[in-house]
């Protein structure tokens, strides 16, 4: 038997964000726009109440007031995506790593592109901050919500945190 999916839309500075999960935890945030864009699907249920304290604590980040978010996560991941998707959450905000950092940080140099197709398919962006991986020589690659949010998105926590903007 499967488990039944609820979700929420909500707005954000970067568009509509749809939030998806069970009853009591968070298992994607999925972009309006951009390369992986993703809405509700046919079979998901429509209901705002699981995701209450998810879109308090977005709108807290949006709003400058919310460095971390302390939600139940629950992301079906491969073993080797859930280290890369821990790694994301050791990266203090406002700060950023190449995808060379992740992967030595997991032990395993060569890596590089692995780690990146992790993070590429992070399926609670912005909570798990696959925002703040860039490449090696400091500039911003891909994003599932597209560049221009990625952009924003650091910008908003060096703004916050007192570093320079990019």
């Amino acid at each position: 038997m499967t488990e039944n999916v609820f979700y929420t839309v909500m707005d954000s500075p970067i568009g509509l964000l749809t939030l998806a999960g069970s009853r009591t935890a968070l298992k994607i945030v999925g972009f309006s726009s951009g390369t992986r864009a993703r809405g509700a699907e046919a079979e998901w249920e429509r209901y705002d109440e699981p995701f209450r304290q998810a879109r308090k604590q977005l709108t807290q980040y949006f709003e400058g007031q919310r460095r971390s978010f302390d939600l139940e996560l629950a992301p079906d991941t491969t073993p080797f995506q859930g280290r890369v998707l821990e790694a994301l959450m050791g990266i203090p905000y406002g700060e950023t790593r190449s995808y060379r950092d992740i992967a030595v940080d997991l032990g395993n140099p060569g890596a590089m592109r692995a780690v990146g197709n992790a993070n590429g398919n992070n399926p609670i962006p912005i909570i798990i901050p696959c925002h703040r991986v860039i490449a090696s020589n400091g500039s911003l690659t891909g994003f599932g919500g597209g560049l221009d949010s990625k952009r924003f998105l650091l910008d908003l926590e060096r703004s916050q945190s007192g570093l320079f903007a990019l």
